[in-house]
């Protein structure tokens, strides 16, 4: 019977690390994090406002349908974010020194 090697899911098999999603800085910080992460959505917010202008002169509706899809999912995950920092923060605030 021959071994078996299992490897991982996708390219390199592994999560990508803090170094990769900051940047090449690994000291960038929460707030750098935060920062892009609400300009990429704030991206595909206006992508969804682009294509919903060219839809009404004539554009693809497709199209159209897909950024606005994109646009709601990011949203709602940004809310989620939101939503879970928050709770961390009142559960920081109810532990006791």
């Amino acid at each position: 019977m021959s071994d078996m090697k299992i490897n991982g899911v996708g390219a390199g098999g592994q999560l990508p690390s803090l170094d990769k999603i900051a940047g090449k800085d690994a000291d960038a910080g929460f707030e750098r994090i935060m920062q892009e992460a609400i300009g990429k959505i704030n991206q595909v917010q206006s992508d969804a406002e682009q294509a919903v202008k060219e839809l009404t002169s004539g554009g693809d509706m497709t199209q159209a349908i897909i950024a606005m899809e994109k646009a709601d999912m990011n949203f709602q995950l940004m809310v989620e974010v939101r939503n879970k920092l928050l709770a961390a923060y009142d559960e920081v605030m109810r532990m006791q020194v």
